[in-house]
């Protein structure tokens, strides 16, 4: 079946392409394996003068790379923008700081000499999802090739285009050809390619069915994994918060990317003494966002990026009211005019009185609906917010010293932003715990994810 680049917002297909065949598959294979076995001599500094000339391509022609993003998944133009860019730093960041990362460790034994030495695993399979779709890929890439692994991406069937233009930005870079390929393949091949003694390791971004799946298969191989997957993302304002600036951090963080984002905030959890002023103003500001087409920097939410998520999403809302949720604003598809009118937009949504058992008390809604939540104190709170079978990010809205220690004690999630929203940041790392996943990505704990980490003892 040809993979589709398919425009979200008009449903105009852009272009399709055919998978690779077994023997195309098995080229690019041994081309990664080869190249390895070079690649992994190369010196800090050769990466690094690659990793930067990435850096700079990235830069130079983020406008380009920015309406591919937004034409084949859908996000605002500003923020397909800000995506390149930020993909830019994290190539910087490990160019700069990856030898001082993986140096040699230094510790004292009854041995004349030991220390910890860090060497690449091998190629690492990488099967990205489209909502980031550059940013998911370098925060993989840039570590991982600094580190002297070779990569492989399985990139999300309906962003082709973008997974193409980011293995030629590394050949352009002057990275090896077999260093950084792309795999055209669809998700009944990925166990192939996982299974291939080839393969060292794998990272995965994406749904906890994929990551249960991948999982699986690598253990049976015993290959390293690295899963970030889901999230129900807690945002918690308390009475000492600056209620002004939590309400409009509220509202970017749930509808960032269109409210497709696995860190966005979901679930909004307010004290009572200051509940009935938020609910106000966020209902307000949810209602003024603009919908509309992508390409247009006024445009605040562009369209769901395929139509299998849009109903997904209605489904959601629909079986959460069903079960007694209130719709405070939106809670239907948007109906566009014109060349719009078969894009995959979804009205900005606000929910309250949410049951529990039912998908908006805790499950991930990959879309720009919010859930309000009342709550009493802190206690209710940290109770309500770890209620969730996922644990990626959470954010915490106090100024009381006590509150803000019990937050980052308490919560289950592999961040806690205190006055902030919870976002990336390639100096920091990045993950879950329970259903969203293991492993970091990004900062000095992600490079070390797919390496070696080899004891040496010398007498």
């Amino acid at each position: 079946m040809p993979i589709a680049s398919i425009n979200p917002a008009t449903s105009e297909t852009l272009k399709t392409f055919e998978p690779l065949n077994p023997a195309q598959l098995d080229e690019k294979l041994q081309r990664a394996s080869e190249t390895w076995r070079n690649y992994r001599r190369t010196s800090f500094a050769d990466r690094a003068r690659m990793m930067l000339r990435a850096a700079e391509i990235l830069e130079t022609e983020k406008k380009d790379f920015a309406q591919l993003m937004t034409l084949e998944m859908g996000k605002p133009i500003n923020a397909a923008l800000q995506e390149a860019e930020k993909c830019a730093l994290v190539c910087r960041y490990y160019a700069d700081n990856a030898e001082r990362h993986l140096a040699n460790e230094v510790v004292e034994t009854n041995a004349t000499t030991s220390y910890v030495k860090f060497q690449p695993l091998g190629v690492v399979l990488a099967v990205m999802p489209w909502n980031f779709p550059f940013w998911q890929v370098f925060r993989f890439a840039a570590p991982s090739l600094m580190a002297g692994n070779v990569g492989l991406l399985k990139h999300s069937s309906n962003v082709p285009q973008c997974a193409l233009a980011i293995e030629d930005i590394f050949r352009r870079a002057g990275f090896p050809a077999g260093s950084f390929q792309t795999l055209l393949i669809g998700s009944d091949q990925v166990e192939v390619v996982l299974e291939d003694s080839r393969v060292a390791a794998v990272t995965l971004t994406g749904s906890e069915p994929a990551g249960r799946s991948v999982a699986s298969i690598a253990g049976k191989q015993i290959k390293k994994t690295l899963l970030e997957l889901g999230g129900s993302d807690p945002f918690i304002v308390m009475p000492s918060a600056d209620l002004e600036t939590a309400v409009a951090t509220a509202v970017k963080a749930r509808t960032i990317n269109n409210g497709q984002s696995c860190i966005a905030a979901k679930r909004f959890i307010v004290h009572s003494k200051i509940y009935d002023e938020f609910e106000k103003r966020f209902v307000a500001a949810m209602k003024k966002l603009r919908v509309g087409d992508p390409m247009l920097e006024s445009t605040d939410i562009g369209p769901l990026a395929t139509e299998q998520i849009l109903k997904d999403l209605e489904e959601q809302v629909q079986v959460s009211v069903a079960a007694g949720a209130k719709i405070l604003t939106g809670g239907q598809k948007f109906k566009a005019e014109a060349e719009l009118a078969l894009g995959n937009f979804y009205e900005p949504t606000v929910l309250v009185d949410i049951p529990k058992g039912s998908p908006a008390y805790q499950d991930e809604i990959f879309g720009p609906v919010a859930s309000l939540f009342r709550i009493a104190d802190i206690d209710e709170a940290i109770e309500l917010a770890d209620a969730t079978p996922f644990g990626l990010g959470s954010a915490a809205w106090t100024n009381d010293d006590a509150e803000r220690d019990r937050f980052i004690e308490e919560l289950e999630a592999g961040s806690v932003f205190i006055n902030g929203m919870v976002a990336s940041d390639p100096r920091l790392p990045f993950g879950g715990v329970k259903h969203s996943g293991y492993g970091r990505e990004l900062g000095e704990f992600g490079i070390r994810e797919f390496v070696n980490i080899k004891t040496v003892w010398i007498k």
